[in-house]
């Protein structure tokens, strides 16, 4: 399909930039996709260079799949959410980046998540993925609980897990608690030395501890009662935050990211039952930021 510079009416860039991947979509109005591209990391720990050629390439891509030349794209506006923009200075140096667009307006990934899951409207959310974040936007308020960074925030997330098994698997190695098929597992992965987990500890990242998530919720599953232990933990600590968001004023609650499913089935029932079903992803939120009307009633 291509498309001349003027046809179609409005349109809106969305950009997810991501700490895996950049995704972009152009969209219509009335929330029609006309075009979409990928491209690698685009957080700004990167660097800023980085992160804008990911940015770039995504959304360059998308207008290429639309047919619309980068010179013709004046008349499109652009949102864009990016992870870690609230690093000192991030903003501003992206902000300075030449554009093709008629507009570009910047959020962090987890302010475009939550416009996309209550549909532009005022709610909050709770991403439980690799790392964890509590976000509300209300009344033109952002609030932010915790999501400072793995270790010292992060609770209840994949990495949290991973570290939370690593540590009960060198304690069952000592024989201060009692070591089950989990914890076997674990020290498994290291020749049964903890020498080995120490240096591997030296160079491990969250997304390293976030890979044994996985391995504990497999045996929380079948039972294991360390593993167990675990996952209500996290679980106790994704209530929390999602409590203390209903405690700011929050009526819409969503559970996003690659453990939320996991996670929902280990809160407690209330909890559960104030949960709100997502509405959109975070493209339909970067689309919303960029100024495209919101579609879900």
């Amino acid at each position: 399909m291509t498309m001349a510079a003027g046809d179609g009416g409005a349109l809106f860039m969305a950009v997810d930039g991501g700490g895996t991947g950049c995704r972009a979509r152009l969209e219509t109005a009335d929330g029609k996709v006309l075009g979409g591209g990928l491209a690698g990391p685009a957080a700004t720990r990167i660097g800023i260079d980085a992160s804008w050629a990911a940015i770039s390439t995504a959304f360059g891509n998308a207008l290429a799949e639309a047919g619309i030349a980068r010179d013709a794209a004046g008349h499109i506006r652009a949102g864009i959410g990016v992870a870690g923009l609230s690093r000192q200075g991030a903003r501003e140096a992206l902000e300075a980046r030449a554009h093709p667009f008629a507009s570009v307006r910047f959020a962090s990934d987890g302010e475009i998540a939550c416009l996309g899951a209550h549909g532009g409207r005022d709610g909050a959310i709770v991403i439980v993925g690799t790392g964890s974040c509590g976000l509300a936007r209300l009344a033109g308020e952002t609030i932010k609980i915790g999501g400072y960074g793995f270790p010292i925030s992060d609770e209840g997330s994949g990495a949290y897990l991973g570290l939370r098994v690593v540590r009960a698997a060198m304690m069952a190695h000592d024989g201060r608690i009692a070591r089950t098929a989990l914890l076997g597992e674990i020290m498994g992965r290291f020749d049964d030395d903890p020498g080995q987990a120490v240096q591997w500890m030296d160079r491990a990242t969250a997304t390293d501890y976030a890979a044994f998530a996985p391995i504990v919720v497999r045996h929380a599953d079948e039972g294991d009662p360390a593993a167990r232990r675990i996952m209500q933990d996290a679980a106790a600590a994704i209530e929390t935050i999602g409590r203390t968001l209903f405690e700011r004023g929050a009526e819409r609650l969503s559970l996003i990211g690659g453990l939320a499913s996991v996670i929902e089935s280990w809160l407690a029932p209330d909890l559960r039952r104030r949960l709100s079903p997502q509405l959109g992803d975070s493209l339909d939120g970067a689309a919303i930021l960029a100024g495209r009307p919101a579609t879900v009633e």
